[in-house]
């Protein structure tokens, strides 16, 4: 008897719960703050909480949906679907120009990419500027998002295709800072002073937000740029 009224006692508490969640997300004037919220989509410039990987997916799943959450953070012109050979092309595609207030040479690139770009801007390169330089990022500079060609490595073609061949990926190459001051990549991941610790800073928010950032750690080929995916299994160098 004892048993059953304590698993009575916990399952009442599980209802009570579930209500009060229930009242949490769908009442008028709800105190949960939106980022918090499972219900609402994602905002690019909310902060990050445990639903924004969730938001996040959801977000990345289809092209509206990704339309719909690169508005909040991006400034971007939809575009109809490119396809220009068997195995190159970009679906979702979108024609970037800004994030937030940092400008990028307008780049056609697909809407996932894109959205990832977004959130890596607001909640890894933003704030990695602000805590080595006291200021933001005027600008983006990237070296391509899509290019139909096949993957390179440093022993040469591999016969694959590169995930740059559908705009699965984009590669920067630095920022301009606020004040005006270029940073490269090139130049800044060896330096010994804040431009070294900046990048690496950089490299490391990149992987929470790409599935595969490589880098100048990586190997050569990549010692004036980061490559970022939005498909990939999660290597970060």
């Amino acid at each position: 008897m004892r048993l059953i009224s304590v698993l009575y006692a916990l399952l009442t508490l599980m209802l009570m719960g579930g209500a009060g969640l229930v009242l949490l997300l769908f009442v008028p004037n709800t105190p949960l703050p939106p980022a918090w919220n499972p219900t609402l989509s994602l905002d690019v410039t909310d902060p990050v909480t445990p639903m924004t990987r969730i938001k996040l997916q959801r977000a990345l799943a289809d092209g509206a949906s990704c339309k719909a959450a690169l508005t909040t953070g991006a400034t971007f012109q939809p575009m109809a679907d490119l396809v220009t050979a068997p195995q190159c092309g970009i679906a979702d595609r979108v024609r970037l120009t800004a994030i937030g207030a940092a400008r990028l040479r307008p780049v056609e690139t697909r809407c996932q990419t894109a959205l990832r770009t977004a959130m890596w801007h607001h909640h890894g390169i933003t704030p990695a500027a602000r805590r080595h330089f006291a200021q933001g990022v005027s600008a983006i500079h990237h070296a391509s998002s899509y290019n139909c060609r096949e993957m390179r490595t440093t022993a040469g073609g591999t016969g694959r295709m590169s995930t740059h061949a559908t705009a699965d990926a984009i590669d920067i190459s630095g920022v301009t800072l606020a004040d005006g001051r270029k940073l490269s990549l090139l130049d800044g991941w060896p330096a010994a002073d804040n431009r070294g610790a900046f990048f690496r800073d950089l490299r490391d928010s990149a992987c929470m937000w790409f599935r595969l950032s490589l880098g100048p750690d990586y190997n050569r080929l990549h010692a004036d740029h980061f490559h970022l995916q939005h498909t990939g299994w999660g290597l970060c160098r």
